[in-house]
């Protein structure tokens, strides 16, 4: 059977099953490289993200899920704590720059090089060789940009000169402080900007975009001299800016074309970056972090800044209340990334909601956070009378007999402390409908714990949260991972980023003895009342395989209408791509093979890689006998497909 006859089947049966979208969730480094353009990390610009996305079509999903595509550090690969506004340039294609279409500002023999020296396995990236060679290998293109058009060369580098120029233009807002925030952190060494010294005390260009009252004057004539007296290194990173957007935009007409969205990922965490021009409506003395939980039952110390909300909204003099710089800042971020994605993901909302906070600068950041306190949950706490302030929910609304991380420690709201509540997330809806999209574009990263304001804020605007089904507890008919406890709007997946892939769970789950029970539970989700039950239970406990397949077939039963797979399920990868609460080079490194079909069609065959048509067969076939027969022809072409 032919991919494009496939696709159509695919298509068809996720339409009967009222699935709305299927996206392959994955990040920038893990995309596969053709091996003449391996320099060790991936990139959705490349060839071999091409190749990989063809595949992808053709396999039948209609759109991907990328992680966070900011600028990280020499010393932290996280995606997570990269910057807001600029993209990686580690993210930058460099096979496209030895071609015509840039003007051929890296030579193909400069290529061949730097793939010769990559380090390393193929399938892991290595982090501080490709952040050192490529940044190095973008200098020497912006030279040889730099030299040709001072030299008047036409044709190209013409054409070049007028996008960098149109574009800095356009971004100026962002691209002229995260490139100031560049300039300084070279010349102070290359250390985080709360390190910048000067005599006996910080230095002043830790307040250079956060001036003392009074004196924006001042700073922003300073900002000017150094900006015109190093307008090279200005230029150089504009430029670089301007090749991974240009790049970027490129490949979203070519998404477009494939009939692929694409998702953004709008992360919770500020960098140090973003952290030193926002530092006038941050909050001072408290910092964000992952209060104790089902899924993490010591909490985690993110040391994230939280937005101030006395500088979220502020109110007037009449009594109203307006946007403050905080809100208009998440503004200008959320609008670009609609102008550059298609929907989504809201990484931990509870950050904009309720976020948890604990005292910044303390010797045990751990305990500090296993400490803290909801920032607008705590109206009356004798160990942090600070947040009192801030405080929506009223004290008689509390339930003091659970823990202050508990879900019900609020216990009601008036609608407009809902409002109140929902400022931030209120904006992310405002600039999607702005662009023409509606709740559909955006997926709640809702995990283990979902404080009642914030179901309160997720069910105003009729967003989904997500339903993570390999750490459903069978024991509960309640637990809020089991795929029947979804409504249609939630996202539904047997894993994400921070989660073993399903094939080292389900092996678990032999050892341990559950594989019964998990096999009982989807029986009754998926066979159909006149189906041997206790046959296809003994035959899917006692196969590894049957068992993930029957576990990937439980994501289309419904009633969540949304469908979200992450790279390792899919292709049967057995490794970890990130452990939460470790710093390791290992974490974000893992990549896809540029022998992803060949090796992706071997697993599937031997049932140890997911397969979408046999999942969706099983699906419809839970419907019932008049069902199937309804549709015989697409079923059996669908198990006909198994191992193609």
């Amino acid at each position: 059977m032919s991919r494009t006859a496939t696709t159509g089947l695919v298509r068809e049966a996720l339409d009967l099953l009222s699935v709305h979208r299927l996206l392959l969730g994955i990040h920038d480094p893990a995309f596969p490289s053709r091996p003449d353009e391996d320099t060790g990390r991936g990139s959705p610009y490349s060839d071999g993200a091409r190749d990989f996305l063809e595949f992808v079509q053709e396999l039948g999903f209609d759109g991907v899920q990328l992680g966070p595509q900011g600028i990280t550090s020499a010393v932290n690969p996280s995606p997570y704590d990269g910057t807001l506004f600029s993209k990686n340039p580690l993210s930058v294609a460099l096979g496209p720059l030895t071609g015509e279409e840039w003007g051929g500002l890296l030579a193909p023999g400069a290529l061949a090089a730097l793939v010769a020296e990559r380090p390393g396995p193929p399938d892991r990236v290595p982090y501080p060789h490709v952040y050192e060679t490529q940044r190095r290998v973008l200098e020497d293109a912006y030279r040889a940009f730099r030299r040709r058009a001072d030299a008047g060369e036409g044709g190209v580098i013409e054409r070049l000169s007028r996008g960098l120029e149109a574009f800095r233009a356009a971004s100026a807002e962002w691209l002229e402080r995260d490139a100031l925030y560049e300039v300084l952190q070279r010349i102070h060494g290359g250390r985080d900007w709360r390190e910048w010294r000067g005599g006996d005390g910080p230095h002043p260009d830790q307040h250079l975009w956060d001036p003392q009252e009074g004196a924006e004057g001042n700073a922003r004539a300073t900002r000017r001299e150094v900006l015109t007296r190093h307008a090279g290194e200005v230029e150089a990173f504009a430029f670089g800016q301007f090749l991974v957007h240009e790049q970027h935009r490129r490949w979203r007409q070519r998404m477009a074309r494939l009939g692929l969205a694409v998702f953004g990922d709008l992360q919770v965490g500020l960098s140090s970056r973003d952290a030193w021009y926002a530092r006038g409506f941050l909050l001072s003395r408290y910092v964000m972090g992952a209060p104790p939980s089902r899924t993490n039952p010591e909490g985690q110390p993110w040391n994230y800044p939280v937005l101030d909300p006395e500088r979220t909204v502020e109110a007037t003099p009449d009594g109203s209340r307006r946007e403050g710089p905080a809100q208009r800042f998440l503004r200008t971020r959320v609008a670009k990334m609609f102008e550059e994605f298609e929907g989504i993901r809201i990484d931990h909302p509870h950050g904009l909601v309720c976020p948890w906070v604990y005292r910044a600068g303390q010797p045990d950041p751990l305990r500090a956070v296993q400490a803290g306190a909801r920032l607008h949950d705590s109206p009356d706490l004798p160990d942090h009378p600070e947040l009192a302030r801030y405080a929506i929910a009223r004290p008689d609304q509390l339930d003091r007999a659970r823990p202050r991380h508990d879900d019900g420690w609020v216990r009601e709201l008036d609608e407009g402390q809902v409002e109140r509540y929902a400022a931030l997330v209120g904006v992310i809806v405002d600039e999607a409908r702005a662009h023409g999209l509606g709740g559909h574009a955006i997926a709640c990263e809702v995990l283990s714990t979902q404080p009642y304001p914030l179901r309160r804020v997720v069910a105003r605007y009729g967003l989904g949260r997500f339903r993570v089904t390999q750490k459903a507890d069978l024991q509960r008919t309640d637990d809020v991972y089991r795929g029947e406890n979804a409504r249609t709007e939630d996202w539904i997946m047997l894993g994400n980023h921070d989660t073993r892939p399903i094939w080292l769970v389900a092996e678990e789950w032999r050892v341990s003895g559950a594989s019964r029970r998990q096999a009982e539970y989807l029986a009754s989700r998926l066979l159909a009342p006149e189906e041997d039950r206790g046959a296809w239970v003994e035959r899917t406990a006692g196969d590894l395989g049957e068992l993930v397949q029957a576990r990937f077939a439980d994501l289309f039963v419904g009633p969540a209408r949304n469908v979200q797979v992450f790279f390792t399920d899919f292709l049967g990868l057995r490794s970890v791509y990130n452990r939460p609460g470790t710093v390791d080079l290992e974490n974000w490194s893992l990549r896809i093979l540029p022998s992803f079909r060949e090796d992706y069609a071997a697993r599937r065959r031997e049932g140890s890689a997911l397969d979408l048509p046999r999942a969706l067969a099983r699906a419809m076939r839970g419907r019932g006998a008049s069902f199937a027969a309804a549709h015989r022809t697409l079923l059996e072409s669908l198990e006909r497909s198994r191992g193609g």
